[in-house]
């Protein structure tokens, strides 16, 4: 039996249609001032978001306490540049938060942590000036989640363009076993000690002793934090080697590079260096611990695939001990 369109509508009740076109009015002003009330929420910082008073004062410090590993116009010596294409592609998908916890809590180098909020708020100012970002009438604000909110560039803004480096081929040396056990192991084993052993606090006594490192004879050249960080870092930037061409497992066959499976294993070990790294720079034992757990789940899921299987035409590295 075939229903009407007018059987098929429901009366709605003339109270209760007042109801709804009131909500619907309410709904649609509230829509209407839903794009101001985001763009009042989040800035760019090409709207001015520092003053000048205050990127003087960061001009003062960074003479002081960053020029000598930095340069003097921010091109970059010891350390890296902070203006230019260079640091634009690195730092503008990322919030002014991150920028500043890395100046606050990782800078200068030679005593980290050392820099008041003002102090480092002010650096911030004088790099925005340096990269040729306006200045306004307030001051950069020190808390966290109002830097969240301010970005150098929009979302999705292309990188610049940079000059194409030649090709080289490099093939591949060792086993894949070996790679793992000279890079991915013990860096691992260095995030791994941060769950029990706090970087920070033999930073805090003022010793380099106990710094995370593969070798005992220069365990103290640097500092716990900054062994964790390249720990992290070697891990992200190692990967890839997973995926050379022509590399060879420990028993003979080669890599699986072509595998989809094996392709995204490899994405995974890296984005779990990445996330140890950006924790790392926290200075925190507790967001370094945590991510320990992404690097875990990384390695466990190629190993129940590759590595802890029983059928010998799958394994490409040998059991677990």
């Amino acid at each position: 039996m075939r229903v009407s369109d007018s059987q098929a509508r429901t009366r709605v009740p003339a109270g209760v249609k007042t109801i709804a076109f009131a909500v619907a009015i309410f709904i649609c002003v509230l829509a209407g001032s839903l794009p101001t009330r985001m763009q009042a929420q989040s800035r760019l910082a090409t709207a001015g978001v520092y003053s000048s008073g205050q990127a003087q004062r960061g001009a003062a410090d960074y003479k002081a306490r960053c020029a000598k590993c930095h340069g003097a116009q921010l091109e970059g010596l010891a350390g890296p540049p902070l203006a230019g294409a260079d640091f634009l592609n690195i730092w503008k998908s990322q919030p002014l938060s991150d920028l500043y916890g890395k100046v606050h809590i990782t800078m200068p180098l030679d005593s980290p942590g050392t820099l008041t909020p003002a102090q480092s708020t002010a650096l911030v100012a004088y790099i925005l000036q340096g990269n040729k970002f306006p200045a306004g009438g307030a001051d950069l604000p020190s808390d966290e989640p109002a830097l969240k909110l301010i970005a150098l560039a929009p979302a999705g803004t292309p990188a610049a363009p940079r000059t194409a480096a030649a090709a080289v081929s490099f093939p591949a040396v060792g086993t894949l076993n070996q790679v793992m056990r000279g890079i991915l192991f013990p860096s691992s084993n260095v995030l791994f000690d941060v769950q029990t052993q706090d970087p920070g606090a033999s930073e805090k006594a003022g010793a380099k002793a106990g710094a995370a490192t593969t070798s005992v004879r220069y365990g103290n050249v640097y500092g716990p934090w900054i062994g964790v960080d390249v720990a992290a870092i070697a891990i992200a930037e190692s990967a890839p080697l997973l995926m050379t061409p022509g590399r060879r497992c420990e028993n003979g066959k080669p890599v699986p590079v072509d595998r989809a499976d094996w392709q995204m294993y490899v994405q995974g070990l890296v984005e779990a260096g990445r996330v140890a790294y950006k924790a790392s720079q926290s200075r925190s034992q507790d967001a370094v611990s945590e991510a320990t757990n992404q690097i875990a789940d990384s390695c466990a899921n190629c190993h129940r695939v590759y590595r802890d299987v029983a059928n010998p035409a799958m394994r490409c590295t040998p059991p677990a001990p």
